[in-house]
């Protein structure tokens, strides 16, 4: 039985707080680690332009025999540095996307980069408000934004973001961005939601409370990320892992699990790992 809780995204669609990540995951493997992420229960599966695996995604969901209302699916638009990007090139992006996933609406569709430099996000969201009135998409977000970038979307558009998908973990917890997000009835979502690599998971604070909980150092993690109220989206290509990842509803991490995992991200480990988005333009 799927335990997964959802929360509510501000425009009232229903997001499970935990899902499947395919960053990284070749598309010929997608379908394979979508099904198998199926199977085991998960319903919410997040991918993007970029990751090339749509096509492989839409397989696994197509194949999979689970009714497309149970399913929350959430894509990318790639907004790279060599397109310019207007209205039609958004839309045109999105359709794009629609048909790899065989698919006639996403739940969720993210900007994937802000990218200040180039001053066009404002721009991009104003046809995503689009593709949101016209039902293609439930909900329409971003990712990796910054307090300041959704400070100019609230200053320049009347649609707030449902959803900021950011790097989060506990090395880097974001407790600024979170506490805007909360303001603002964004929901924060958390992509790496591990780390990358085993130094997180390796470290004692974390191994710890694995074993006195009698837990992966894994399944520990996405546990403070849920009791915080975050949306996870862990991956994995090997099927034990996928199942290990959905199996965190059975424990509680109690406040001094909580107090130490916190502290983690003010510790000499603590740092952003993936590319600061004030700079990212690739």
């Amino acid at each position: 039985m799927n335990q997964v809780p959802a929360i509510r995204l501000n425009n009232g669609t229903l997001m499970p707080q935990l899902g499947f990540g395919v960053w990284q995951v070749p598309d010929a493997e997608a379908e394979h680690a979508v099904g198998t992420a199926l199977e085991a229960g998960y319903r919410s599966i997040d991918t993007a332009a970029i990751y090339g695996n749509e096509r492989g995604t839409g397989k696994a969901l197509a194949a999979s025999g689970v009714d497309r209302a149970e399913l929350f699916v959430t894509t990318k638009l790639w907004n790279g540095p060599k397109q310019k990007w207007g209205r039609d090139e958004v839309l045109r992006a999105f359709d794009d996307s629609l048909g790899k996933l065989g698919l006639d609406h996403v739940d969720l569709y993210l900007i994937h980069w802000p990218r200040p430099m180039r001053d066009d996000f404002v721009a991009i969201w104003k046809a995503f408000e689009e593709i949101a009135e016209s039902g293609r998409a439930q909900a329409v977000g971003v990712s990796n934004f910054r307090p300041a970038d959704l400070d100019r979307l609230a200053a320049e558009s009347a649609l707030v973001p449902a959803v900021n998908q950011v790097e989060l973990h506990p090395l880097f917890p974001q407790e600024e961005l979170r506490a805007l997000h909360a303001s603002r009835g964004i929901a924060t979502e958390a992509w790496s939601p591990l780390g990358q690599g085993k130094e997180l998971l390796a470290l004692p604070a974390v191994t710890e409370i694995a074993a006195k909980h009698g837990r992966s150092a894994a399944q520990v993690v996405l546990r403070w990320h849920l009791q915080h109220g975050n949306v996870v989206i862990p991956k994995s290509v090997t099927p034990s892992r996928i199942r290990e990842n959905l199996d965190v509803f059975g424990f509680e991490l109690d406040a001094e699990d909580t107090a130490a995992l916190d502290a983690l991200g003010a510790g000499p480990a603590g740092r952003r790992i993936g590319p600061d988005p004030a700079e990212f333009d690739v």
